[in-house]
């Protein structure tokens, strides 16, 4: 009998908290990112990231900095010289949107057979450039090890910001820093946050 009315009273606090606390039960999914149309991102589908000149004259676009897609750096330069890329959930789910501060892999989506071929993928990472005397986004990321997340632009609600977010170990959630550009048009992390938009590539 005890049994039976210590069953009875948690079922009715149960059911007390879901009424009075829905979000303790069913939490909201992060909003969605949208493309230039206000139409949700797709994972998997081809799109253009684009963003505006310093000026505000002109469209630029993100590509690579030479004709094949195996380890080239990621660089911001003029919308005829835009390559597609996708976005993909780093942890599967059947959830086919792209949400606000999920972590992504960012994919070009272009010809790619000779750069998966040489072990290569045209996944975006962060590499050292001796070059250029710091860190730069490039292609030839690894799944999971390499990932991005899209948040709105705290300043401008129609532009969102891409950051990278750094996984040293496999259980290591690290600070993500956003994604930027220098002097020489490279996105690089840790930089001032680069305004962009997402454009379907049709």
């Amino acid at each position: 009998m005890k049994i039976t009315k210590v069953l009875g009273l948690s079922f009715l606090l149960f059911a007390f908290i879901g009424t009075s606390f829905p979000e303790a039960v069913h939490a909201k999914d992060p909003a969605a990112v949208l493309d230039v149309f206000g139409h949700e991102v797709q994972a998997g589908a081809r799109y253009l990231i684009v963003a505006p000149s310093t000026d505000n004259t002109t469209t630029l676009a993100v590509t690579i900095n030479s004709q094949v897609l195996c380890n080239s750096d990621v660089i911001l330069s003029t919308l005829n010289e835009s390559l597609p890329i996708t976005f993909s959930p780093v942890i599967q789910s059947t959830d086919s949107v792209i949400r606000e501060g999920t972590h992504l892999n960012v994919n070009f989506a272009g010809p790619s057979a000779m750069c998966l071929k040489g072990g290569v993928t045209p996944m975006w990472k962060i590499r050292f450039s001796t070059t250029l005397k710091g860190y730069i986004v490039t292609t030839g990321g690894v799944d999971r090890l390499n990932r991005f997340k899209i948040t709105k632009f705290e300043g401008d609600n129609s532009f969102y910001q891409l950051s990278f977010c750094p996984m040293s170990e496999t259980f290591c959630e690290c600070s993500c820093v956003p994604v930027g550009v220098n002097g020489d048009n490279n996105l690089v992390p840790g930089a001032g946050p680069l305004l962009v938009m997402f454009e379907p590539d049709e």
